[in-house]
């Protein structure tokens, strides 16, 4: 009996894609993501708001309860990290994810939240690599996976719908696409 050849590779094909199915969710929604960095911030929500609160005196450092007062009158919750007097007539106030700066005199206030943006922020934490260590490992096999499936795809139809017809132009148009891109920016 002679070695069905296609029938392993469309196998090996159909497993690895199930098997790699997760993964290119994660760099799809990823590579969107930090693909447009540069017109959005891909990791976190930043909202601004400005606001007005009672006028304090300027030129004091605040207590701790005048600060408290501070919070609740914004509904800012959380502990204080830390607290900053750039002039004697301004205060910033840094929360986890929250910043307040307050206009002592006036009591003007500019909030600024900042928050993990949910599903992109997990998806970028990965495809950019920052865990590191057994996370590499993954993202090798990953990246192995991918060209597997690259190859066993050329081969998974047979005929004029197979590489040797209408897969043949495709494939070619999809190596030129690189170069082309390659040939632009480099």
């Amino acid at each position: 009996m002679a070695f069905k050849w296609r029938k392993w590779n469309n196998i090996l094909h159909r497993d690895l894609g199930y098997l790699a199915f997760g993964l290119s969710i994660v760099y799809a929604i990823s590579g969107v993501a930090v693909n447009h960095a540069a017109d959005w911030n891909p990791n976190y929500k930043i909202e601004n708001t400005e606001r007005h609160i009672k006028p304090l005196d300027s030129g004091k450092i605040l207590t701790d309860t005048q600060i408290r007062s501070i919070l609740n009158q914004l509904d800012a919750t959380g502990e204080v990290n830390n607290v900053f007097y750039p002039s004697p007539e301004e205060v910033h106030i840094f929360l986890d994810d929250h910043t307040i700066e307050l206009e002592l005199a006036t009591g003007h206030v500019f909030e600024e939240k900042v928050n993990e943006r949910p599903i992109i922020y997990p998806t970028n934490f990965l495809h950019l690599n920052h865990p590191k260590a057994l996370w590499t490992w993954m993202a090798d096999i990953y990246a192995v996976t991918l060209g597997i499936l690259a190859i066993t795809g050329l081969f998974v139809l047979k005929g004029t719908k197979g590489i040797t017809g209408r897969g043949a132009w495709l494939t070619i148009l999809g190596l030129i696409i690189p170069v082309l891109f390659w040939i632009l920016y480099l």
